[in-house]
């Protein structure tokens, strides 16, 4: 069929408009183009000169800002400081030992230092930075810098390092941090990838370990742009991180100084705790040692000094140490005797100084005896005879229960390291463990302390603060610092009579001229205290070491003496605080323990101050100031708290 003319006109104006309209685009597109590559030829050419082939872009992780640890009143206790270090990259530094000696021309490179970082080289990818030296001075770094021409792919750097300004105060709750190892990260099902910075730092022990995820904070990344030998030109853009978030601790920072100073020369552990809310406020363990040095690098003859000193510097014993509680469990076997109704506490129990039991016959630590008397003057005067009878009466059942009800025998939900335990007998785990059955003089035994039985400082000081408050008392280590009320504790539900007694009874162990502590009473009507003292047996004298001269503990090995314990709580009428304090080899609780019990009590009660002469007996108060003077001399001033304001 024909098209008409018009048909064959309108199809021709079709057609060039789709012409006209394809041609547009096509030119827009051209011009578009030319005008991007005027664009970046001429005012982005430098720009795109540095990324040519010459040129690369490194991308960086920078370490995020550790959090940082205070005591109750923002007493810095774990900080961060200016460090200066050198890093070093495998693949832009070429021949790598010929590079290590140039540098070690210039700053002070130890033999392991320099086999240190050849090791983290070959372990980590060519291009990931290795520090090789860090705490350098400003001259050192200053030297480094100046000769960089001759040092490919060395770089000095600043950054930050942790610090622990109090030093040995607060090491076993604290922690330190040291790198990474490969045991850490196997731990870790995804490793954050801050981790693998080499010599990247984590908490090892304490409180930075525990509370690690907290304290690390989120890795801030940077662009840098780095010619062919590795130098770096600019940094093209940065990503900060989100810095650690801060931990408040219950430590009172002065206390613990002064607690830890007080164990000078023992062996030793202290714990004190704020009863209304069960707030640590001292958790000492003596000796201590300088977290600093495990932070820095802690050369081997530091390390083996630690390890090999047999005062255990490395433990903490608060928590840690598991140790008889000797005479410090009496309360214990009263209130499951009380309980029992198998006695009302007022029977007298006549004490000749030994009991037999069974063919074995277990004396009292008054070998003429106490003679007859009741539960108050069983308790101040410590007779053992007095409980071996409560606790056949009792059975071990109903004492282990008390004792589980006043805390013993549970491990405490703390942000430290090592927690223990202890151990609160019973039949089935002899069982399990003896592979024997209970015996009658296994409960003898733990009547008073011994046998089986083993508690750890913390968990005498929450049982002193349960028998004080009748509330059921948890240690807490972590303080929220907006907290406006306290915590409200469960009560333990022990009948008001039964704790008149135990209370009459320790509060006569150290105010009645009788009582095993009376020695260390406190003269101030205001801040008298209540303990009980405790001595637990390591080893018995032999009857060889008997026959060859040996009678007292003194005449002993130091290893072989007997524990000495005290417990304690303040103000006797209101109290405020509960102490435990346990020294290893001691000897006798009442000449070792309670002397110091009774000044960190006082400290406790003065917000840790060196306590008032006026709140000793008049004719010790002499000898009290020429100790005080001597204990002055190694406390922190105020000015070494220092306040943070982060």
């Amino acid at each position: 069929m024909k098209r008409s003319d018009r048909e064959k006109e309108e199809s021709r104006r079709s057609i060039t408009r789709r012409g006209l309209i394809l041609g547009g685009l096509q030119l827009g597109m051209a011009g578009t183009l030319m005008w991007r590559l005027h664009d970046m030829q001429l005012n982005h050419s430098e720009q795109f000169h540095l990324l040519a082939e010459e040129n690369r872009i490194n991308l960086r992780l920078l370490p995020p800002v550790r959090g940082l640890i205070l005591d109750r009143n923002g007493v810095l206790l774990a900080g961060n400081e200016q460090n200066y270090r050198v890093v070093i990259k495998r693949d832009d530094a070429g021949d790598i030992d010929l590079v290590l000696s140039r540098l070690a021309q210039l700053i002070d490179l130890r033999d392991e230092d320099i086999e240190r970082a050849r090791r983290d080289m070959l372990r980590n990818r060519p291009f990931v930075p290795v520090t090789v030296a860090e705490r350098l001075s400003w001259e050192e770094i200053s030297r480094v810098a100046s000769n960089a021409p001759a040092l490919p792919g060395v770089t000095p750097e600043m950054g930050l390092s942790r610090a622990y300004p109090l030093r040995e105060d607060t090491a076993h709750v604290v922690g330190y941090v040291g790198p990474v190892s490969e045991r850490d990260l196997a731990a870790l099902e995804a490793p954050d990838p801050v981790l693998m910075i080499p010599r990247f730092q984590i908490g090892k022990s304490g409180v930075e370990r525990m509370e690690e995820d907290r304290l690390r904070g989120r890795a801030g990344s940077q662009r840098v742009e780095v010619n062919a030998v590795g130098r770096v030109m600019r940094e093209l853009d940065r990503v900060e991180g989100s810095p650690g978030g801060n931990v408040t601790l219950t430590l009172d920072a002065r206390l613990q100084n002064y607690a830890l100073e007080r164990l000078h020369g023992h062996s030793a552990a202290a714990v004190v705790l704020d009863i209304p809310t069960g707030d640590i406020l001292a958790l000492a363990s003596g000796p201590s040692f300088d977290p600093n040095l495990f932070v820095r690098g802690i050369s081997s003859p530091d390390f083996n000094a630690l390890l090999e000193n047999d005062y255990r510097p490395l433990v903490n014993k608060t928590v840690q140490g598991m140790y008889p509680p000797g005479s410090t469990f009496k309360m214990v076997t009263a209130l499951a005797a009380l309980d029992a109704g198998v006695t009302d506490g007022q029977e007298r129990v006549f004490c000749p100084g030994h009991m037999d039991v069974s063919g074995h016959r277990f004396h009292c630590w008054k070998r003429g005896g106490h003679g007859r008397l009741g539960m108050v003057s069983a308790l101040s005067e410590s007779c053992d005879i007095y409980f071996y009878e409560m606790a056949q009466r009792a059975g071990i059942d109903k004492i282990n229960e008390m004792s589980q009800r006043l805390g013993l025998g549970m491990r405490y939900d703390l942000p430290i390291t090592s927690v223990a335990g202890g151990l609160n007998p019973t039949r089935d785990w002899k069982r399990r463990n003896r592979d024997a059955e209970w015996r009658v003089g296994d409960t003898v035994n733990a009547a008073i302390g011994q046998g089986y039985v083993l508690t750890t400082p913390l968990q005498l000081a929450v049982m002193t603060a349960r028998l004080a408050s009748n509330s059921a008392v948890l240690p807490r280590l972590i303080r929220d610092p907006l907290e406006r009320e306290r915590p409200q504790l469960a009560s333990l539900d022990l009948r008001a009579d039964w704790l008149r007694l135990i209370r009459r009874g320790m509060a006569d162990t150290v105010n009645d001229r009788r009582g095993t502590a009376y020695s260390s009473r406190v003269v101030t009507e205001e801040q008298i205290m209540a303990g009980k003292t405790g001595t637990s047996q390591v080893f018995s004298i032999t009857r060889a070491e008997r026959e060859a001269g040996i009678r007292r503990q003194e005449d002993l090995p130091w290893n072989r003496r007997n524990h000495a314990l005290f417990v304690d709580y303040a103000p006797m009428d209101n109290p405020a605080v509960a102490v435990a304090v346990v020294v290893e080899h001691g000897g006798g609780g009442s000449s070792t323990a309670a002397p110091i019990g009774r000044d960190i009590t006082l400290a406790a009660l003065n917000g840790g101050d060196v306590p008032p002469l006026s709140a000793y007996p008049a004719p010790q108060r002499n000898r009290i100031r020429a100790e005080q003077i001597e204990l002055e001399e190694r406390l922190r001033r105020p000015e070494d708290m220092r306040i943070s304001r982060a």
